[in-house]
């Protein structure tokens, strides 16, 4: 390849995993940098679907070495659960590593997830309420425990006794929450700590390591672009860096040796949870997309809200991560319709055109969107196998979308399985 980072553009669930695992099929590193099992990605590989949080899509190949690098937080049940499921299904997960530099989800961070999204009544940021962002802060309080504590027996007894101890008076005393049973929970990790210590070793010298020896390297981007906790839609965003900067940071390894930078978005825009849509649609064309796209998530089957293609947003992907080209999905989901809309600039109500997207939402409020239309296209595209054979309309909306985003779009997505993936 020999290396390649794959992200989100939009608001995540651009369907990344299917990219990812054409590209993982021929890699023989796959990465993943960040988040935490508050990601998902489908997979169909082989006729079976397979439904990956934590896990690189690697696994599914023979020989493809597996890493979750120090920029991701573990939930030890979580990937045991993931092992143990893929396991059962034929799949070898011995070439999986994990970097002892990763932080460990207790269950107190999943306890004050719900406690402060229930504090926070209307203004709630719509997290999945598994522990990720309370995680994060205490990694950046220097208070977490990382994996390298939890299979040191002596490390981690004295570390989750002192830190359980704070969480408790934090639930009870700050969110009037029962306490937890930090003697029980410390028996419990240890049996997941005895699971988890073969799989731990340095993902930063091993992928290192493969980068040297000229293997293929796939990052595997988790979330999206506008949930980046600095360049999302702040504060609905996530705890970590989903941007292609990140996966340096979360790899281990430089900026210099990422390569090429793809980006992975839907021919037309969805989100989840709270904040800003410019382009949502509240009618029955957002219904329309919503059930034939399937737009309900992997993790935790919330319908998503949907919208038109938002170039401006897609525009502001390309100069943060520094893009080489697109990957665009779904076109499939919008044949039949009459027409097509792309938002190329936001409208505030004071006539102010804001065509790059603003640093802070409070610049949206109340902006409507501005389209540039185009036909729509029909049939059944599903079954094409190359660019050509798409209708010239769907080719014009292709073209289309290249304008007003100034990337190409190398990869085109007719359908949901890998096979309908054009490559341009």
């Amino acid at each position: 390849m020999p290396s390649k980072v794959v992200v989100g553009v939009q608001w995540g669930d651009e369907g990344k995993g299917k990219v990812i695992d054409i590209l993982a099929s021929r890699a023989d590193v796959v990465v993943r940098s960040q988040g935490g099992n508050n990601a998902g990605h489908t997979v169909k590989s082989g006729g079976e679907v397979y439904k990956l949080h934590l896990i690189p899509s690697g696994i599914l190949y023979k020989g493809v070495k597996c890493y979750i690098g120090c920029g991701v937080v573990i939930d030890p049940q979580d990937i045991l659960r993931e092992i143990d499921g893929l396991s059962e299904r034929g799949i070898d997960c011995s070439n999986l590593r994990i970097d002892p530099r990763a932080h460990i989800i207790m269950p107190w961070h999943r306890r004050l997830d719900g406690l402060s999204e229930r504090a926070l009544g209307e203004s709630q940021i719509g997290t999945t309420g598994r522990g990720i962002g309370p995680c994060y802060m205490d990694k950046y309080e220097r208070s977490g425990i990382r994996l390298y504590d939890l299979v040191h027996d002596e490390i981690f007894t004295r570390k989750a006794a002192a830190v359980g101890a704070l969480k408790n008076r934090i639930i009870t005393q700050i969110y009037g929450g029962e306490p937890l049973d930090v003697p029980a929970i410390i028996e419990e990790y240890r049996e997941y700590a005895k699971r988890l210590a073969p799989y731990v070793d340095d993902v930063s010298v091993l992928t290192y390591n493969a980068i040297r020896e000229g293997k293929d390297i796939l990052f595997e981007g988790a979330q999206a672009t506008l949930l980046d906790i600095d360049f999302g839609t702040y504060p609905f965003v996530t705890s970590s860096h989903p941007v292609s900067g990140g996966a340096a940071i979360g790899a281990g390894v430089g900026p210099g040796e990422l390569g090429e930078i793809i980006g992975v978005a839907k021919a037309y825009t969805t989100r989840v949870g709270a904040g800003p849509f410019p382009t949502e649609l509240n009618d029955e064309t957002g219904d329309l997309i919503r059930n034939r796209g399937q737009e309900f998530g992997t993790t935790t089957g919330r319908p998503r809200r949907t919208g038109w293609f938002d170039a401006v947003l897609i525009r502001h992907a390309v100069r943060v991560n520094g893009l080489d080209c697109l990957a665009v999905n779904k076109f499939d989901t919008l044949s039949g319709l009459e027409t097509l809309k792309v938002c190329v600039a936001y409208k505030k109500p004071d006539g102010t055109l804001l065509t790059e997207y603003p640093c802070d939402i409070n610049e949206l409020k109340d902006a409507s969107p501005v389209y540039e239309e185009i036909g729509g296209f029909s049939g059944d595209i599903s079954t094409c196998k190359a660019f050509d054979e798409l209708p010239q309309a769907c080719r014009d909306y292709i073209e289309f979308l290249e304008k007003f985003c100034g990337c190409p779009i190398k990869m085109v997505g007719v359908g949901p399985s890998r096979e309908q993936v054009l490559e341009r």
